[in-house]
């Protein structure tokens, strides 16, 4: 298309944005009215999305690894524990003194009969003792017979350490330490009607499992009757309800302590409580119509929620600083505020919609993406970027209208209307919602009492404009130089990427901060197992699991995951029963601790155990014996540990094929494993996506093949330098960092449109490159200085984190933006005056040095 097809398109364009700006002054009351509508609709939404931080979130339900997953707990029911290890390091026998046993029994009780969705408690006072008796076995427990010694009771110690099923999981070797497990009979998967505590309560985050849960057990816990035992809580109850609840508090305090950082800044480069105030509140409107979006769609505020209201906040504040960077001038210049609003708006609505769009494709193109809670982090991020568009020629428009004495009148209205509307609110809005309100309302309040002078408007001082200009003369004189160093550092991180690993450990998202992570490494290190990985076995028939041939392939496990010790920290399946009633019906003798011989002699052994009262093995085998489960617990390690164990494990399973049985992995651990795949695949499907939308975008924005592919190149380097950067560091690429580079990109875009955009517009009006550069660095220069500021400091608000896996992303991210800058004004001008897309120079006068 030619060029004039090209101005009269930018040309129509721009009048819409003037006019949109001209109808948001002279309807300003409409639009404030509208936005509180926005407000109120989004806290209201926002309260029906639940948190949740559950395997779920990330899985796509019709992947096979999730199906078998599901397979296993409509069988056995979930598969979520609580596990409490204990010591009494103050006591003579420890775990096993008779003072400390009856408090045991005090607390098993306890924790079963008051804490909520509990299905079941097992610990060294009610596991079951199988004992062979003249006429069969017994199956009895402490309960039955407490010990009335100390004496009584170690000889129970000996009998309890025989037990190969229970020590590692109840007992250590040594007698040192005891445990409880608790399993529960809810999942976080579950619907939330079904995870209330209280239905009056409604989604308040203390009444949904497992936080319910996770506080009853530290309450009875705190309780002066258990003093002199040392507990150590965790498994996933308290790991869910630690990173639940994370999400709701740190959401809201990071993206407070954002626009508390931003706002300090704009306020350093604009000198005005209403440049500082008024970009805030809308930006904070639009975080809430985000979370009101999640809500809408019925979807839950999970953990990739976590950083999105400090990148919205970030992202958003740029469209703001652009429009107050030109406002001040024009208003300066005209003293007419509608018409200085319209002016602005004129010049930079365009670039404006333009960058909108780019990074809302850098979030949409990861809607693609396999791992559902990222896919639906594309769309309501993308959803939200849209919002701060919008709201910024609008609501911003509005506010930018008033004068001292009009806002006076409207702070009322903003402070009454905000203050209602967080009261109509519950959970996670208020959470969210509350700082929302009162930052707006505050910069309703300060925006009366203002008192701005004219001067004051102006576009940036001279020391600004001098070293914009120096960074102008400097792409003039070295461009080749630019243009080389930048090839050295592309070759660099090309490297550094060759060396990125992918893996994860969900306990190192933890900061060492929290105490949980402490004590779930204890927990490893002792006993136990804080993840799990399951075998499901199928024997293809009822009663088919009685089947020796069947026991003897589940054994199987059992021998190879004893070879990967101490990884894998305990492994539990009917094996163990029918081994241990083995041997109870012969005399205890430590030989016949095998599996039996015959399918008779096994379902003989299975009903005497059930009528005997046993019912450990319903956790193990399906109630018509046709499938069955081995459930190896892990240590929380790497995901690629994991990874090994199932690899060597299929490995001798090839070597071997099961001949009477099928075999499905599953559980917490295969899940992690699956999701690794996920994330490779992801972060090359969504960065090629965006890349390949946002170069198509760029080509059809300038209306030029050249000058969009030349605009692109400065954009693959933050990109390219975050990935290298972890590969060098170290640094592993995980479900954390996985939108790492399609989110880079399609922010990293914005700031190249709007220095391109002006860098061809000042071209048209003189003809020359280096004149040119000159007039667009030093009109939008500032404004990309102030933006890029804007968003590294945001980003870097999540160093605050006490995830480290969100303080890590915040730095990559932040190093991104200093990147794009830097490309910006460095090897995109070098680009532009080596290859001259914008087309051939005007004649320059005799002895005017060329560019």
């Amino acid at each position: 298309m030619s060029d004039n097809g090209d101005r009269s398109f930018i040309t129509r364009l721009n009048e819409r944005f003037a006019s949109i700006a001209g109808w948001s002054y002279d309807y300003r009351w409409i639009v404030i009215l509208l936005a509180l509508g926005i407000l109120w609709g989004s806290l209201v939404l926002a309260a029906r999305a639940p948190i949740d931080n559950s395997y779920e979130s990330y899985f796509d339900t019709a992947d096979p690894a999730y199906r078998a997953y599901e397979q296993y707990r409509d069988d056995f029911g979930s598969d979520e524990v609580s596990y409490i290890l204990y010591d009494a390091p103050d006591s003579e026998h420890g775990a096993w003194n008779l003072e400390v046993m009856r408090q045991i029994d005090s607390l098993t009780a306890a924790i079963e009969d008051e804490a909520p969705f509990v299905y079941s408690v097992k610990s060294l006072v009610n596991v079951e003792l199988i004992e062979g008796v003249p006429d069969g076995i017994e199956i009895a427990d402490l309960t039955d017979d407490f010990p009335a010694t100390q004496a009584e009771l170690l000889a129970v110690r000996e009998r309890v350490l025989s037990k190969p099923q229970i020590v590692g999981g109840l007992a250590s070797a040594d007698g040192s330490h005891g445990a409880l497990t608790i399993k529960m009979d809810r999942s976080s998967t579950d619907p939330p009607e079904d995870i209330q505590l209280d239905p009056e309560k409604g989604n308040e985050l203390e009444n949904l499992y497992p936080q319910a849960t996770d506080s009853k057990i530290e309450q009875i816990l705190a309780r002066p009757e258990y003093q002199g035992i040392r507990f150590f809580h965790a498994g996933d109850v308290p790991l869910n309800s630690v990173y639940n609840r994370l999400i709701l508090v740190e959401g809201s305090y990071l993206d407070r302590l954002t626009s508390l950082v931003i706002g300090l800044l704009l306020l350093l480069a604009f000198r005005s409580i209403t440049g500082t105030l008024a970009p805030i509140a809308v930006v904070q409107l639009c975080v809430l119509m985000c979370a009101g979006f999640i809500g809408l769609l019925g979807w839950k505020l999970d953990m990739s929620f976590g950083s999105i209201p400090t990148l919205l906040t970030a992202i958003g504040i740029a469209h703001s600083v652009h429009i107050l960077s030109e406002f001040r001038g024009r208003f300066a210049e005209l003293g007419d505020r509608r018409e200085a609003l319209v002016r602005t708006v004129y010049l930079v609505g365009a670039p404006c919609l333009m960058t909108s769009l780019t990074t809302a494709v850098g979030f949409a193109s990861l809607s693609f993406v396999p791992i559902k809670s990222i896919a639906h982090q594309g769309v309501y991020a993308a959803f939200g970027v849209m919002a701060a568009f919008l709201m910024s020629f609008t609501l911003l428009m509005a506010l930018l209208s008033m004068g001292r004495r009009e806002m006076t009148a409207i702070s009322g209205v903003l402070a009454f209307g905000l203050a209602f509307t967080v009261l109509a609110a519950d959970g996670a809005a208020i959470a969210a919602g509350g700082g929302i309100a009162v930052g707006t309302a505050v910069a309703g309040l300060t925006y009366a009492f203002e008192h701005r002078r004219r001067s004051e408007l102006g576009k940036g001082g001279q020391a600004t404009r001098r070293v914009l200009l120096a960074i102008a003369e400097f792409d003039l004189r070295h461009r080749k130089a630019i243009l080389a160093s930048f090839f050295v550092v592309f070759v660099l991180c090309g490297l550094g990427i060759r060396q990125i690993v992918v893996d994860s450990n969900w306990l190192d998202d933890f900061s060492s901060e929290v105490p949980l992570k402490g004590i779930t490494e204890r927990v490893d290190r002792v006993m136990g197992g804080s993840t799990n990985i399951i075998y499901l076995f199928d024997s293809g028939e009822p009663d088919g699991i009685k089947n020796p041939a069947v026991l003897r392939e589940m054994e199987r496990i059992h021998e190879i995951a004893g070879k990967h010790e101490p990884f894998v920290r305990k492994a539990y399946s009917l094996v163990d029963i029918l081994k241990d009633l083995n041997q109870a019906f012969h005399g205890g003798d430590p030989a016949y601790y095998e599996l039996p011989e015959t399918r008779a002699l096994v379902a003989q052994y299975l009903l005497l155990y059930e009528m005997s009262g046993g019912e450990d093995a319903e956790e193990f085998v399906s109630s018509d014996y046709q499938r069955a489960s081995v459930e190896l617990r892990l240590a929380l390690h790497p995901t690629s540990k994991t990874a090994e164990l199932v690899e060597a494990i299929d490995a001798e399973l090839t070597a071997k094929p099961l001949e009477t049985s099928e075999v499905s992995l599953t559980g917490i651990g295969a899940l992690w494993i699956i999701l690794l795949d996920y994330i490779v695949s992801s972060q090359i499907q969504g960065f090629l996506l965006a890349f390949v939308v946002i170069a198509v975008m760029m080509i059809a924005i300038f209306r030029s093949l050249g000058t969009g592919l030349i605009s692109m190149i400065p954009n693959i380097a933050p990109s390219a330098l975050a990935l290298g950067v972890m590969g060098w560091a170290g640094i592993w690429l995980d479900y954390s960092k996985i939108s790492i580079a399609a989110v880079a990109i399609g922010i990293a875009v914005d700031d190249t449109i709007h220095l391109v955009s002006r860098y061809r517009h000042e071209f048209t009006l003189c003809g020359d490159y280096a004149e040119a550069l000159r007039r667009a660095i030093q009109d939008v220069g500032r404004a990309l200085l102030i933006t890029s500021a804007a968003l590294i400091s945001g980003f870097l608000v999540l160093t605050a984190s006490a995830l480290d896996s969100q303080a890590t992303y915040g730095i990559l991210l932040a190093t991104t933006i200093v990147t794009a800058l830097i490309a910006d004004f460095l090897l995109m001008p070098a680009l532009v005056l080596t290859f001259h897309p914008f087309g051939p120079e005007k004649p320059r006068p005799e002895g005017r040095e060329p560019a």
